[in-house]
């Protein structure tokens, strides 16, 4: 790990790719209700670093926390998990 401590990670889904050097991931999870105790999906949408402009909308990416890169930027693609195949 090294000097820079333990860095949060997610995966979620590109939905938008039209910025340049940014894509917004969508990030699902599931929470328990607090009072029927049924899990309901939360999503939260998160600006990452996208330095090669090379992921699209649709792949399923990992994110890592990071420094701050702009206003609304904290995170950067780490990896590709899966693309969908188009037919």
């Amino acid at each position: 790990m090294g000097t820079r401590g333990i860095q949060k990670r997610k995966v979620g889904v590109v939905v938008s790719d039209k910025m340049d050097k940014t894509i917004v991931v969508q990030v699902e999870r599931l929470v328990p209700h607090p009072v029927y105790q049924k899990y309901v999906k939360r999503r939260n949408r998160i600006k990452a670093h996208d330095e090669k402009n090379e992921y699209q909308i649709g792949d399923r990416v990992e994110i890592i926390e990071t420094r701050p890169l702009s206003k609304d930027k904290r995170w950067r693609v780490n990896r590709l998990i899966d693309r969908p195949v188009v037919r």
